[in-house]
């Protein structure tokens, strides 16, 4: 069973029955409604698939065979629905391969998942994240169907004890509670394959970095503190609450998670020992929100189809239907039967209502501020071993106007050091740096071997502060080629090893190997057994991206070329967090 949301997975088919199929018309975009003319027989069929977050395809399902009963065509053609009760980090993981790309901590797609005609994910954060890295990725529709506040799930005593169900809580409340001394005990779903727990992250990270003091500190002790206590599969975390009402218990038990309302709703409907409070956190973090996506590539005739079914899913009486699986309306609305947790909001006394931008994905969530999460929380949870390879060519010297004219040099190692805040003590780090001559005739110079943050993080930063433009030129190959043969002769198994390289030009190194020379070299080094990646960070406008890729495209790995040193910073971070996962 794959990660995320796993109450239903079994595949949902409805057919249309020929014999009692009606008509419906769908003229540009606009439904018409049923038409009483019944057809002895269809000219065809229409497959319609649509894979659904597991929670919400039982009413999903409910309204498609209800459709299907009634008629459901267009045209003479009938129309035939698969609904899926399907993950969306397995559908995401389909989609990003498709378009050729790969979210971080995804992963590669499973051999039995599918790319649906339409999706609704549990969030549309999969969306933007996808759309992020998959430019090609251009959906349609994206509005709500449904709707499931995030919410920090405590066993009932322990918010009792905080003040719960009367006080109001807020995510500087929580970070406190994990960053003390005897800190709460935290859990979440790895919110790189989890809408719920991304979401959890995305707000408390923003209150550790608006806490004031020193904020990548807070945000780095948030992000450990939950990363001790993450679980792959959601049920795995929910089976860490206590089970059984008595002081040992619930001390040793998890103390706080991120999870969706309908989740406690549905945890809760279990008579456990120690049920679980809902905290309705403010500010309110992104909701669940269930969009409708219609996947590119779709024929006319399914697209036709598809908006039907959306009307159908967005009409009033869907509402009762989602109020039996323990979830709202897009507007923060329930329908007749929907059992509330206690100190929920009502939806007329500050439920969620629908984002400003009409239902559309994510209510305008920055894509970007979600990969910074991500990529944080990747590099903070993950351990590899990796050289940091810095140019120091006098183009490096140039300034930069929108950092307050810090020269390339001063931004790039900046963006290091805050990078290296980021490591924890399992990594192995080394630093080296490089231009022309820097060694007699060597263009590059070892500042610090690749050894343990554990006993040498004060090497690192120390040396990061010496780093000074020179006045030499780029001698790139050489540099590539020894780096390579450095990180490859001490290769670690269940790693993984890595090259991160800063340039700013070209290989103006005329001494040295040419392309063709630098290649070969690394054709023949190259291990399947010992992979190496190299990351390749280009800045400005002097670097070739054809001329870096040559490399990775022998070696493995990727390039990022930025014409804005600002954001050295944020690639840095994306280029280790998307890394594949270590050889075992």
């Amino acid at each position: 069973m794959s990660a995320g949301r796993h109450r239903m997975r079994s595949k949902l088919r409805l057919a249309a029955a020929a014999a009692t199929a009606g008509v419906l018309v769908v003229t540009t975009g606009a439904w018409f409604g049923y038409r009483e003319l019944i057809q002895p027989n269809c000219s065809g069929e229409i497959r319609l698939a649509v894979a659904v977050a597991s929670e919400l395809a039982p009413a999903v399902d409910a309204a498609a065979s209800q459709w299907v009963k009634d008629g459901a065509a267009v045209g003479p053609t009938c129309i035939r629905v698969d609904v899926s009760a399907s993950d969306p980090v397995d559908v995401a993981a389909v989609v990003a391969a498709k378009h050729g790309a790969v979210l971080a901590g995804v992963g590669q797609a499973s051999g039995t998942a599918v790319s649906p005609d339409v999706w609704v994910p549990d969030s549309s954060t999969w969306l933007l994240r996808l759309k992020k890295d998959a430019t090609a990725f251009a959906p349609t529709n994206g509005a709500s169907i449904a709707r499931s506040p995030v919410v920090v799930a405590m066993p009932e005593p322990i918010a009792t004890r905080l003040g719960w169900p009367d006080k109001k809580f807020n995510w500087t409340d929580l970070l406190k509670q994990v960053n003390s001394s005897t800190p709460l005990r935290t859990g979440i779903v790895e919110p790189t394959r989890d809408a719920a727990g991304l979401s959890g992250l995305l707000s408390l990270t923003a209150a550790a970095s608006a806490a004031g003091g020193d904020a990548q500190r807070s945000t780095v002790g948030a992000l450990r503190a939950l990363a001790t206590g993450r679980s792959s599969l959601r049920n795995d975390l929910l089976a860490r609450f206590p089970t059984a009402n008595d002081a040992t218990s619930i001390a040793s038990g998890l103390g706080a998670a991120a999870l969706s309302e309908e989740d406690v709703i549905a945890y809760n409907s279990k008579k456990p020992p120690v049920p679980l409070a809902a905290l309705y956190m403010e500010p309110a973090p992104m909701p669940l929100d269930y969009p409708y996506a219609v996947l590119p590539g779709i024929e006319p005739s399914k697209a036709s189809a598809a908006r039907v079914l959306f009307e159908l899913l967005t009409s009033p009486t869907f509402r009762n239907r989602l109020a039996a699986q323990s979830l709202r309306a897009p507007d923060g609305n329930w329908g007749e039967g929907f059992k509330a947790p206690q100190g929920a909001p009502s939806p007329s006394g500050g439920a969620p209502t629908a984002p400003a931008n009409g239902g559309t994905a994510a209510g305008g969530l920055d894509p970007a501020a979600i990969q910074r999460v991500v990529s944080s929380w990747s590099i903070a949870t993950q351990s590899g071993r990796m050289l940091a390879v810095i140019d120091v060519s006098g183009s490096m010297k140039e300034q930069v106007p929108s950092a307050n004219n810090r020269s390339r040099e001063e931004v790039t190692v900046d963006a290091a050091r805050r990078g290296l805040g980021l490591f924890d003590d399992s990594w192995s780090i080394g630093l080296w740096t490089f231009s022309t001559k820097l060694v007699g005739n060597r263009d590059y110079r070892q500042l610090v071997p690749i050894g343990p943050l554990s006993s040498q993080r004060a090497q690192l930063e120390g040396a990061l502060a010496t780093i000074k433009p020179s006045s030499g030129d780029t001698g790139l190959y050489d540099t590539i080629l020894a780096a390579y043969q450095a990180v490859q002769e001490d290769w670690q198994p269940g790693r993984v090893n890595s090259i991160v390289l800063f340039t700013d030009g070209k290989n103006e190194d005329d001494n040295g190997l040419n392309q063709q020379q630098l290649l070969a070299k690394l054709k023949q080094l190259a291990d399947p057994e010992r992979p190496v990646q190299v990351i390749m960070i280009g800045i400005g406008e002097g670097v070739s991206k054809a001329e870096l890729e040559s490399v990775t495209k022998v070696t493995g790995g990727d390039v990022f070329v930025t014409k804005d040193p600002n954001e050295i910073g944020s690639i840095f971070l994306s280029a280790i967090a998307r890394r594949p996962p270590a050889p075992r």
